[in-house]
Formats: structure tokens, C-alpha cells, sequence
């Protein structure tokens, strides 16, 4: 949940975020009247109680405040189903407002978003690139045709080359993580509701995941930010254990509802895609300059990879429902001659932390307090695939592996027709 001092900050994200607050302050503020209510008729009925003690049993008085207290006992009932249903809808309010936007976030949409900093050059083609699904598709790395078949749209079969390179880049991808002070974990493809309120998910985004039959509410991870951060759901960290580092590969599941006719060729937006994702823990003094080494650790995967590419940072209207501060990176993809965002390194502040009552204590005896939570993708592994097989397509219809990747891929260094 968004910390209420910073309610009113939240609206510099524009949309409807000003009538969500609004509505969440009326909320509240009926929900204080209702308590303040409650606890007066909580204090006369006890002072009814404390007379009728003192009172003849046989008196008219007796009688008089054993009705009176009756008719408080039921009001009070009544009261407490009432301040229930508001209490929930208070909580449902405010879980429904998106963080609140660093000062740093310049204000605006996607078209404000503010240009950072670029690595390496454009490749030069002496001739005209071609989109990856062509490339891959001549290769035999990508089975468009199979995945429908299978499973319908937007799923896709790698065979043989494109499989194995998958394996190789999520392989490459937490070798290189792990040794820059990641701890890697494994975790579950199948999230319980509360792990996905704590992490932003839900209530807002419900209808962009797949969620199973059954009698245990779960649901397919859409990212594995939401299991890596609740590792430590309700607990309570020593200050002396922050930063923690986490990275983890996953199979992730979106519904991309909304998103009809965006990207329907390719590997760009499926409804099955591989990541290998960062998560920090860290205390709130040192989150900003986590920031910035979690983006070098995402970006150290593309220049090792040797991919140009350029970061943005997000401007208010185009910020992730939970982040207070993000970087885009957005790797070149010729065949389309766009940049496509590859990889998101945000800073959510406390918002995940009291939504997933995730704390530290700073020092023995000090108060617990909310950590700041941070994640990136380090990278999108389908998203990598589209990019090597645009920037190192060749005339013939060939691909080049880079260096970096070639020990993951047996030593192969060029895949032909």
C-alpha cells in the first residue's frame, strides 16, 4: 500500500489516480467517523453495565438499563457489520492506487519519457535487415505454426538451435549474475492472491493472469519479482542482513489482456516467456544508489552480449503501477528499426514492503520499518533471442553467436542455413 503521507504525490501520475484518492480519503473518512461512533456506544454500554451492577435487580432501574443496554448491544452490532464492509472497502481503495513517483520522475506520458544513456552502435547492414521471426523461422529455430497448433496464439516451439540457445542465454544470464553477488534461487510457477497483492499485481491487474480451477486460489506467475519478494513476506530482517540479492529464472504466464493487436508476430508478446529476474531488499537510505547498480547489472548482460541498446527513464503516465522510479532498456531491433524495451529496473520504495509487511530492524531494540524493495529483468530471455537474431543476422540468412555465448552453445559460433 502507498504510504498515506504520500497520497497526494501520487497524483502527479495523472489518468484517474486524483478520483482514486479521493474516493479512498472519503472512504477513510467514514471509516473514522464510523470507529469514533463505535467507540462512544462501546463507552456508554459499558457504564450501562457498571449501573446495572450497582442497581436492585427487582428495581424499575434495573430494568430500565438492561433494555438500554440491549438496544446498544444491538446498535453496536449492527455498527461493527457496518464499519466491516467500509474497512474492506478502505483496504481495497487504497490497495488500488499506484505509488507515489520519485521527485526525480519527469511529469508527462510515454512520449515524455526522458532519453539517459546508449551503449554501442547501430549495426551497418549492407543489407536490408530482416524481423526475427523470418530470420528465425529460416533457421529453424522458431515453430510459430507448432505453438498454435499446441496451444493457440502467442505461443511458440524453439527447436534445436533456438532451444538450445534459450538454455545457453538463461545459463550465461544467472552465471553472470551470481557472480556479481546474487544469491539464485528457484521458486514456485504457481503464487497464492496474497503474494500478488503484496508485489502490486492485484487487485488492479487480475485480468492479465492466468488463474487455475480448483479450490486453491492460485495463479501462473506473471514475473518472478512476485515470488522473490515475498520470500520474505512478514518477516521481520536484521538490518545487519540488508542488501539482500536475489536472481532467478522462471517461466512467466500473462493473458496480455488489453493488448489485442499489439505484436501479434514474433516473440515480443506472448502469453509464455522465460526471464531471468533481479530482486534487492535494502534499507531506504541506500535505494536510489541501488538503483543504479541494479541497472548496470542488467545492462552488463547486453554489452556482454554486445547488443546496442539505449535506457530511458519512465515519466509519471508511464511508470509500472508499483514503481516509484524506472529505467527502460531498450534494445535495438533493426528489422522493425524501433527500440523495444528489454529489461524495466525499478525502485518501488516501501509500497511492496507494507503491502507484503516486509521489515528490518536497524539495530537491536530499534522499531521495525518497511525495507525498500527493487527488481529488474536481468534480462527477458525471449526478448534477447529477437535481438541477437536482428543484430547479428547475416546476408546469407546466417546468424553470429557472440563470443560470450559460444562456451553455452558447445562452441558454436554461427548458425547457417
Amino acid at each position: 500500500m502507498i504510504d498515506p503521507q504520500r497520497l497526494d504525490e501520487a497524483v502527479r501520475r495523472g489518468g484517474d489516480v486524483a478520483e482514486l484518492v479521493a474516493a479512498f480519503k472519503r472512504d477513510d473518512g467514514h471509516r473514522k467517523a464510523l470507529q469514533g461512533e463505535l467507540d462512544e456506544l462501546r463507552a456508554e454500554r459499558n457504564a450501562a453495565t457498571k449501573r446495572m451492577a450497582k442497581a436492585d435487580k427487582t428495581s424499575a432501574a434495573f430494568v430500565a438499563e438492561r433494555d438500554k443496554l440491549r438496544e446498544l448491544s444491538q446498535t453496536i452490532k449492527s455498527k461493527e457489520g457496518e464499519l466491516k464492509t467500509i474497512e474492506e472497502q478502505v483496504r481495497d481503495s487504497h490497495l488500488r492506487i499506484p505509488n507515489a513517483p520519485h521527485a526525480s520522475v519527469p511529469e508527462g506520458g510515454e512520449e515524455d519519457n526522458q532519453f539517459h544513456s546508449a551503449w554501442g552502435e547501430k549495426p551497418d547492414f549492407d543489407f536490408t535487415p530482416k524481423n526475427h521471426w523470418d530470420v528465425g523461422e529460416a533457421l529453424g529455430m522458431l515453430d510459430f505454426e507448432a505453438g498454435a497448433r499446441i496451444s493457440g496464439a502467442r505461443f511458440t516451439v524453439l527447436r534445436g538451435a533456438g532451444s538450445r540457445l534459450n538454455r545457453a542465454l538463461i545459463n550465461f544470464m544467472l552465471d553472470l549474475h551470481t557472480e556479481h553477488g546474487y544469491t539464485e534461487v528457484w521458486p514456485p510457477a504457481m503464487i497464492r492472491r496474497q503474494s500478488l497483492v503484496g508485489t502490486g499485481q492485484l487487485p488492479k491487474f487480475e485480468q492479465d493472469l492466468f488463474k487455475l480451477a480448483g479450490d486453491n486460489e492460485l495463479f501462473l506467475s506473471p514475473t518472478a519479482e512476485v515470488q522473490v519478494t515475498n520470500l520474505h513476506a512478514e518477516q521481520i530482517l536484521a538490518g545487519a542482513a540488508l542488501p539482500i540479492k536475489y536472481c532467478a529464472y522462471a517461466p512467466c504466464f500473462r493473458a496480455e489482456a488489453g493488448s489485442y493487436g499489439k505484436d501479434t508476430r514474433g516473440l515480443i508478446r506472448q502469453h509464455q516467456f522465460d526471464k531471468v529476474e533481479l530482486v534487492k531488499l535494502v534499507e531506504p537510505d541506500t535505494s536510489y544508489d541501488e538503483l543504479e547498480a541494479l541497472r548496470t547489472d542488467a545492462e552488463r548482460v547486453l554489452q556482454r552480449l554486445e547488443l546496442h541498446y539505449q535506457v530511458v527513464t519512465l515519466a509519471t503516465g508511464d511508470l509500472g503501477f508499483a514503481a516509484a522510479k524506472c529505467y527502460d532498456l531498450e534494445v535495438w531491433l533493426p528489422g522493425q528499426g524501433a527500440y523495444r524495451e528489454i529489461s524495466s529496473c525499478s525502485n518501488f520504495e516501501n509500497f511492496q514492503a507494507r503491502r507484503a509487511k516486509i521489515r528490518y530492524r536497524p539495530g537491536k531494540g530499534e522499531k521495525a520499518r518497511p525495507v525498500h524493495t527493487l527488481n529488474g529483468s536481468g534480462l527477458a530471455v525471449g526478448r534477447t533471442i529477437v535481438a541477437l537474431l536482428e543484430q547479428y543476422q547475416q546476408a546469407d540468412g546466417s546468424l553470429i553467436i557472440p563470443d560470450a555465448l559460444r562456451p553455452y552453445m558447445g562452441g558454436v559460433s554461427k548458425l547457417a542455413l
